[in-house]
């Protein structure tokens, strides 16, 4: 495949004026680049609490955000995948619900998960990621990095947990590269599926808070098995590594986050210590280690990007975990747009935003809020 040059472009920037709807609050932008086509974001500009994020056991800090593209199960299209990070008493590692939310905001518990019950290994326990992803026929794939009592000391190497339509838990994922899985994204054909996981916790314990260059990007094979059987998995490979990681007292980890697989193959991949995007070549083929790949974008507008999602138009979208904000991206680098999602706290945003997704029909953008608990969008 011929890959295009990238040209960079220069750009002015421009105030945006913004309006907003009724019962909802304006999404600011900070700035846009209007050189070019007109920026996904720069469309929107209303953010709208689309309903809790809080089950009935009280789960809290909800990380994982997933768009549910068919009818299955219980699961039903255009509806919203959220898992949770926390218990109720707001222990990281220890979140054990998903909730899948309607567009009109109607919630319900999907899966409340028994780390006592479940059909694998699944070291540590139960505590539910940012790795999410809804496979074809309706199965759930969900990542967990536990601890026992909420701090980084007692964190396990957790896994992967493949769920049903239903919500039951059917496999795990363990071992082979799995440390900590952190966020995912996922594409399929036919039979197959390749996930592609971040890991966080590679010698990032023993680095007691200070950082560990060992974080890893695998590319996990899964063969969808005859009649009611999960995927399998078949082959696993390392297609990432060296990225930043280190213990939080706030965050518990901080290691790369947000995955998104665009155009050309390239997976794009919040380097969130590193303060940037990069992108790892050919990533559904490739069979040998990019490192940390290509740098895309750095700094700038981005501050600590956590969420990551390709927009329509093939631009990269991540959220900061710095600040709140919402930053669009081009393949080339270019930051090009810029919205205040969240600006509770002190500094305004700082640790709200995780799980970003592009809606079904491909005009607007889930988001969770960790400062409100909720599930919100930008459209």
């Amino acid at each position: 495949m011929r890959v295009r040059p990238c040209t960079r472009r220069l750009a002015v920037l421009a105030a945006l004026t913004v309006t907003t709807a009724v019962g909802a609050s304006t999404a600011h932008a900070v700035d846009i680049r209007p050189s070019g086509p007109v920026p996904f974001i720069a469309q929107l500009d209303t953010v709208s609490t689309v309903a809790s994020t809080v089950p009935a056991n009280g789960d809290v800090n909800p990380y994982g955000t997933a768009v549910i593209h068919e009818n299955a199960g219980e699961l039903r299209e255009g509806s919203v995948l959220v898992s949770n990070f926390n218990n109720s008493q707001n222990q990281q590692g220890t979140g054990t619900t998903l909730v899948q939310i309607s567009p009109d905001g109607q919630a319900r518990q999907f899966a409340r998960i028994d780390p006592n019950n479940l059909p694998g290994p699944c070291p540590g326990g139960v505590g539910l990621t940012t790795a999410l992803s809804v496979l074809p026929g309706g199965w759930v794939v969900v990542g967990s990095l536990p601890t026992t009592d909420g701090t980084a000391a007692t964190a396990g190497a957790g896994c992967l947990l493949v769920l049903d339509k239903h919500g039951t838990v059917r496999e795990t994922l363990a071992g082979d590269g799995i440390n900590g899985p952190w966020d995912m994204t996922s594409v399929s054909h036919d039979d197959r599926t390749e996930l592609f996981v971040s890991n966080v916790l590679n010698g990032t314990v023993a680095g007691g808070g200070n950082r560990v260059d060992r974080g890893t990007v695998l590319r996990i094979t899964l063969r969808t098995g005859p009649g009611d059987e999960p995927p399998r998995r078949v082959a696993t490979t390392v297609i990432g590594s060296g990225f930043g990681q280190r213990t939080d007292p706030a965050a518990l980890v901080i290691g790369p986050t947000g995955l998104g697989l665009g155009r050309e193959g390239k997976l794009y991949v919040a380097d969130t210590l590193g303060n940037r995007i990069t992108a790892i070549p050919d990533a559904e083929r490739r069979d040998s280690d990019a490192g940390t790949g290509r740098q895309v974008s750095i700094a700038d507008h981005l501050n600590s990007p956590l969420g990551l999602a390709i927009a329509p138009n093939g631009n990269i979208l991540t959220v900061n975990g710095g600040d709140g904000l919402i930053v669009e991206t081009t393949w080339c680098g270019d930051q090009i747009a810029t919205r205040q999602l969240d600006s509770s706290g002190n500094p305004p945003g700082a640790g709200a935003l995780f799980g970003l997704a592009v809606d079904r029909d491909k005009d607007s953008v889930y988001f969770v809020d960790d400062a409100t608990n909720t599930l919100n969008r930008l459209h």
